[in-house]
């Protein structure tokens, strides 16, 4: 990082320092909420390398944790099949805070309250790295997919429309 100015740090990015895990951070300033495919482009990123993190409940009531390309969209049925699950559906974006720690938009699946099921979608495998939110609107982290994996548990399936 530069000295210039320095990026803010965020949990994600004091967690990663912690367990000495390698990443880059990249940071946005934009006003108002903007999707994931927005984010990509203010980046210069393909949309497809930079992922969004969704937070999902089964049926059973357990909370599941799904990572999809910015412009896709995550399918709940194989969503819900790649964890076991008869049926899943998203959480409220109400819930979202008290559950993960997180805010809509600022979603990363490190450093969440607990640690959830995480899963991937398959793509991800194809980049030499992947950027994802760093727990903070504006924040975003690139690694490659094993190194998020040193991180936290993930694992890779289809689970895209």
């Amino acid at each position: 990082m530069s000295s210039e100015k320095s990026i803010e740090k965020t949990n994600v990015m004091r967690i990663l320092d912690q367990k000495k895990i390698p990443y880059e951070s990249h940071c946005y300033l934009t006003s108002g909420a903007v999707s994931a495919v927005d984010l990509a482009k203010a980046l210069g990123e393909d949309p497809a390398h930079v992922f969004k993190t969704l937070v999902t409940v089964g049926k059973s009531g357990n909370h599941y944790v799904f990572m999809v390309p910015a412009a896709e969209e995550l399918h709940l049925k194989k969503a819900a099949a790649a964890v076991g699950e008869k049926s899943i559906e998203m959480i409220k974006s109400k819930e979202l805070l008290p559950l993960t720690g997180y805010i809509h938009g600022g979603c990363s699946p490190i450093g969440m309250k607990k640690f959830f099921r995480t899963t991937i979608h398959s793509t991800a495998e194809q980049f030499e790295t992947i950027l994802f939110s760093a727990g903070k609107i504006g924040y975003q982290v690139e690694m490659p997919l094993s190194v998020l994996q040193k991180a936290v548990r993930v694992t890779v399936c289809d689970i895209i429309v």
